[in-house]
């Protein structure tokens, strides 16, 4: 077969610089997130997007540029099994185009406005099409091993010492901890070490989870997870001398408060 040639028809501008800050899926985290097509200039594409505005969800098609190999053979998030690549969403593929759908804010020409994308920034963007639910959307469709892995997937009750609890309390009060709730439904599926769930194993029988610049410290006792403390991920002396940290005034006020208190 002969080879085929793509042009990227622009790039998306996110809040996400690294994979482990975006999202596996559209919509996955936990706060709503804007994110920027900017298509390229001189080619046209703004009249490439007349008529776009009456659609509530658009399915972008893009290239996750940052693989450099693929496997034929996964660990997804779900589960603990390697999966063929192609029943997965990995980007680990022979040509690495990812597709996503997300709700439509507005087209002004060039930009188009899309709510929680999942790309980094800067990912190049291959095409864009409406999503039309009446031929779209089979609500009733079987979702293969996944469904599998759901039914069979161990529940774990989780509990949070009385330090973590006051840390959850004062975040909900002074900040948000939204980020909390994402972290509590993914150790009541699976709490032991996983590569995409960001967990390791930590010290004295314990485990760590990261997420985005956070860290929670927990125990795993037979079928109950117990939060023991949330930490920052950033040492105070990064924080006291680089100013381009995101949410460093959090996490400046949480080391006053918590880092050096356990109560």
């Amino acid at each position: 077969m002969k080879n085929l040639l793509f042009h990227p028809i622009g790039t998306i501008h996110t809040p996400y610089k690294d994979k482990y800050e975006a999202p596996r899926q559209p919509g996955g985290d936990d706060e709503t997130v804007i994110g920027t097509i900017e298509l390229l200039a001189n080619k046209n594409f703004e009249q490439a997007t007349d008529d776009l505005k009456g659609f509530e969800y658009i399915w972008i098609l893009f290239w996750f540029n940052e693989n450099a190999d693929w496997k034929p053979k996964v660990l997804p998030p779900r589960g603990r099994t390697k999966r063929g690549v192609f029943a997965t969403r990995s980007p680990h593929r022979p040509n690495p185009v990812g597709m996503s759908v997300c709700k439509l804010i507005d087209v002004n020409g060039r930009f188009i406005r899309i709510e929680n994308p999942d790309m980094l920034d800067g990912t190049p963007i291959l095409d864009i099409k409406p999503y039309l639910p009446d031929i779209e959307a089979i609500p009733d469709a079987k979702y293969g091993w996944i469904e599998e892995v759901e039914k069979e997937g161990i529940q774990f009750g989780v509990e949070l010492s009385p330090l973590a609890q006051q840390q959850l309390n004062w975040f909900r009060r002074e900040y948000d901890a939204e980020f909390i709730d994402q972290v509590l439904r993914i150790l009541s599926f699976d709490p032991f070490p996983h590569p995409y769930r960001r967990i390791e194993e930590y010290k004295d029988g314990k485990f760590i989870i990261a997420r985005k610049s956070w860290r929670i410290i927990f125990t795993v006792k037979d079928s109950t997870v117990v939060i023991e403390r949330i930490l920052s991920g950033y040492p105070i002396e990064a924080l006291s001398s680089e100013k381009n940290i995101h949410d460093r005034d959090v996490h400046l006020h949480f080391h006053h408060r918590w880092m050096n208190s356990e109560t």
